[in-house]
């Protein structure tokens, strides 16, 4: 047994209250076995899948663990599928473990080229997307997945940043090895991984909750990216684990700030040409300035060299993490649909705005290196759900990146993109042509929180009131911290509930850190206040819900039974909070230009219609 496995086993975690931890979504495999020999596990007609080698479908036993059932073909050995065969009244099942996720990709895809059970690159995603990331994995997709087929159009339905939020290593994990993140706005790291929940395990969680609900027979594609893979500066001696536990990613993000921000260029111009002509073959750079010149930037040889000196170094990081990412799939897989994937380059986390120079500099060489990117991330200067306050700067900022983009047919990639207005979004769509992609990772924390406090049910509104002293505790405590970072966001964040509320603020507030604590314990528990929403993504995996530094990003298994709550909501609070999934990627899409305003206003007619959770996975296979 893996040690991941018995972890979970020895301390109650289970799929059915606490998935996508472990790799697996089958973590005893003689006890399911056991299920299905005494015919005691439930089956999922909707996941059925015609292949060549027969009919398969999904089971699951009662403590969560699933298999796959098939129905083989005549003259088909079913003992030579899958790993750990199991033969019963002629039928075979196979745990669903990570390895089994691998092969039986290869035998859906080499029967049906077409085959959308697993994340791909097909139809619009190489240009046209919406990333839907969620922190809550499993608890999203049935709103992804209904939202993409009500609309008739797949986006990318699964997108969370590797390692920063998701465990790229569970042996890593349990041996407390992980990397810490920087928060400076709590005043402290955070473990790596910091939700819980494995990018292997979020991996097979995806398909299994789209099989499920029968997604997959609406033939639409969607995609997974693996979003800001780091590259270079302390992550050198890790990529070929986040190689392989990005496995399953069909988009990959290159994010070069971690060789960039440790970069030095040559002080004097002689210095950096000097240093360019001892790195880079000529007959490259002379490339370059073609392309450069090609897509109208005529620059200084000075400022050509400045940027050479700034970017080669990471690409060349790029190159080897490119052909890393290319062989894997290549080992795993054996059709060229399961191989292929998608590029974005990411250059939004440096200080400051990205000029079109360095974007042109950037994308001639991703394509005279071979590794042509179809997204560019560009630093535009947003914060994360807070609209951006001018318009017209905002069209006049991304026609200057797009003139670029265009020319090298790359689409526009913006980050921190949830949260932005109505007239934000027309913007991006508009001046794009609808090349682009909004990440929106952290706004379906949100959703939920809107989800249970909107919830009549007695265990939905215990968790929002105990989330929402979660942040309080955590405003209070940082508004009066010796980290002047630490204070001033928190102070910014509590007055700004203040302002949202339309109260004055209380003139003894900062008097001590128990009057500041007695004044926001006043306040309603309202999800749309400021230090709720920055707050809220670290309650998750707390220990015991609590909101000492020391508690946040816990893999142990108080982190993961705190964890646990969310999987236990009623199916009001699911059925809401899928509810506000959808009616937020039907909000991105109308406003984009990417899905066509009539058929929005249809949808948004049937999703409220709907009155109970049933009915809602019911209509993803209609």
């Amino acid at each position: 047994m893996k040690p991941i496995n018995k972890f979970l086993l020895d301390n109650n975690i289970r799929i059915a209250e606490n998935p996508c931890i472990s790799p697996d979504f089958c973590l005893d495999w003689a006890e399911l076995s056991e299920e299905i020999k005494n015919k005691g596990v439930c089956e999922y007609p909707k996941s059925v899948v015609e292949t060549s080698s027969g009919a398969f479908t999904l089971v699951q036993g009662a403590k969560g663990d699933y298999a796959w059932k098939l129905v083989p073909s005549a003259g088909v050995n079913g003992s030579e599928l899958m790993d750990d065969a199991l033969e019963v009244d002629g039928i075979w099942y196979y745990p669903a473990s990570y390895e089994n996720l691998i092969k039986i990709k290869n035998v859906f895809q080499e029967s049906d080229s077409g085959c959308t059970v697993f994340p791909c690159t097909d139809g619009n995603l190489s240009s046209s997307t919406l990333g839907l990331g969620a922190r809550f994995t499993s608890l999203h997709w049935p709103g992804v997945f209904w939202a993409m087929k009500a609309l008739g159009m797949g986006f990318t339905a699964n997108q969370n940043s590797i390692p920063r939020e998701l465990v790229y290593d569970v042996d890593k994990m349990l041996a407390d090895e992980l990397d810490s993140v920087p928060f400076p706005f709590i005043g402290t790291n955070v473990p790596e991984g910091h939700q819980g929940q494995s990018v292997q395990g979020m991996s097979q969680g995806s398909v299994v909750e789209g099989l499920k609900a029968g997604f997959h027979h609406s033939r639409l594609p969607w995609s997974f990216n693996a979003d800001h893979q780091p590259i270079g500066g302390k992550f050198d001696i890790r990529e070929d684990d986040l190689v392989s536990g990005c496995l399953f990613a069909t988009y990959i993000t290159f994010d070069l700030s971690p060789e960039l921000s440790q970069t030095t260029v040559p002080e004097s111009a002689e210095e950096q040409k000097a240093w360019v002509e001892a790195n880079i073959d000529a007959s490259l750079v002379e490339k370059v300035k073609k392309q450069v010149s090609d897509a109208g930037y005529d620059l200084e040889e000075a400022e050509l060299m400045s940027l050479l000196c700034y970017v080669w170094p990471s690409m060349l990081k790029m190159k080897v993490r490119e052909e890393k990412y290319r062989k894997a799939r290549e080992a795993a897989f054996t059709t060229e649909q399961g191989r292929k994937y998608l590029r974005e380059l990411s250059i939004d986390e440096l200080p400051g705005l990205t000029t079109p120079q360095t974007t042109v500099i950037m994308l001639a060489l991703c394509q005279l290196m071979d590794m042509p990117v179809d997204f560019i991330a560009p630093a535009f200067g947003f914060q994360k759900n807070m609209p951006y306050p001018d318009n017209a700067a905002l069209e006049k900022l991304i026609q200057k990146q797009w003139d670029v983009c265009k020319f090298f047919n790359v689409s526009i990639g913006f980050h921190s993109g949830s949260g932005k207005s109505a007239e934000n979004y027309q913007v991006m769509g508009r001046v794009t042509e609808q090349n682009l992609e909004i990440k929106t990772s952290g706004r379906y924390t949100y959703e939920m929180g809107i989800a249970l406090h909107a919830s009549d049910d007695a265990n939905d509104q215990a968790l929002w009131k105990d989330w929402f002293n979660f942040t309080v505790e955590l405003a209070a405590s940082g508004a009066f911290s010796d980290q002047e970072t630490e204070k001033d966001m928190a102070r910014s964040f509590i007055e700004d509930a203040y302002q949202t509320l339309k109260m004055e603020v209380p003139a003894d507030l900062y008097k001590d850190t128990a009057t500041c604590r007695a004044y926001l314990e006043q306040l309603p528990a309202d999800p749309n206040l400021m230090f709720w929403f920055e707050y809220n993504f670290l309650y998750v995996l707390a220990a015991d819900g609590k909101a000492d530094k020391a508690a946040l990003g816990d893999h142990s298994p108080a982190g993961y039974e705190q964890r646990k709550r969310f999987y236990t909501i009623s199916e009001k609070g699911r059925l809401n909070y899928c509810r506000n999934v959808a009616s937020y990627i039907i909000f991105l899409a109308e406003n984009t230009g990417l899905v066509k305003k009539e058929i929005c206003e249809a949808v948004k007619e049937k999703l409220a219609a709907y009155t109970n959770y049933s009915e809602f996975i019911a209509a993803i296979s209609e």
